[in-house]
């Protein structure tokens, strides 16, 4: 991959999943990256929560917490980035009648808050510079829904709109913001929930009869953040095998 090196890139959420492929991606295309986690390893018992040298450094925040998610933006914003990947996402599943408000609100705080925040933090170097990229980790629940999916779809489909407007109002400064949004892909979590005979019948609605790989989306967050985007912004691009077009 070319067109990162020697850029410094900021990865949300890149403890594992599609984060931690992110952040390998842009490591291996020669750029440093910070990491951002919600707890350290072994202070769970979620066996997931992992650290490694895909970053070469890591901040620890439960963006959840809005003190600590102020915190962490402080040091990215020291950081001066030249890229920033809005990862970290959450999700809960339940009849829209009644979802509690407190849930409803801590997906909106972590999936929109979060990286508005982040956003902010990082827009005044890039600026300076005349060069950034910005990616959102939006979800195909951000341009369609289904039943039980008010809040995180919520959240998604305002993370586009954060979007947007990021994009009308500085790519004229040289800083490029783009959504993607990852359809079913194959994660732990993924497997975990759905088990073998879910994905059977997941996979039988998506037009590539196959669930996705975070390598596929990492690939595509990397061109996005790379030299060699220059024209594209203000998309919010699917990777998804078709499913919310065909």
């Amino acid at each position: 991959m070319n067109g990162v090196a020697g850029r410094t890139a900021v990865v949300t959420g890149a403890s594992r999943g599609i984060g931690r492929a992110i952040a390998e991606a842009l490591r291996d295309g020669g750029a440093t990256v910070i990491g951002t986690r919600t707890s350290f390893p072994g202070e769970k018992a979620d066996a997931e929560v992992e650290t490694g040298d895909w970053c070469q450094e890591w901040l620890t925040a439960d963006f959840a917490d809005l003190a600590a998610l102020t915190a962490c933006a402080e040091r990215v914003r020291a950081y001066e980035p030249d890229i920033l990947v809005n990862n970290a996402g959450i999700n809960a599943i339940g009849a829209f009648a009644t979802i509690p408000l407190d849930e409803f609100q801590r997906i909106q705080q972590v999936n929109v808050v979060a990286p508005f925040v982040l956003c902010q933090a990082v827009i005044p170097a890039m600026q300076r510079r005349g060069w950034g990229r910005i990616v959102n980790i939006s979800s195909i629940f951000g341009k369609v829904s289904k039943a039980h999916r008010a809040s995180y779809s919520a959240s998604k489909f305002a993370l586009d709109g954060l979007t947007v407007a990021l994009a009308a109002e500085h790519t004229a400064d040289g800083i490029l913001a783009n959504c993607v949004a990852p359809g079913f892909i194959d994660t732990a979590l993924t497997r975990r929930v759905l088990g073998q005979a879910g994905i059977d019948v997941l996979v039988g609605g998506v037009p590539a009869r196959r669930l996705g790989s975070v390598d596929e989306v990492a690939r595509l967050v990397a061109w996005l953040t790379s030299d060699a985007n220059t024209f594209v912004a203000g998309q919010n691009i699917a990777v998804d095998g078709g499913v919310t077009r065909v």
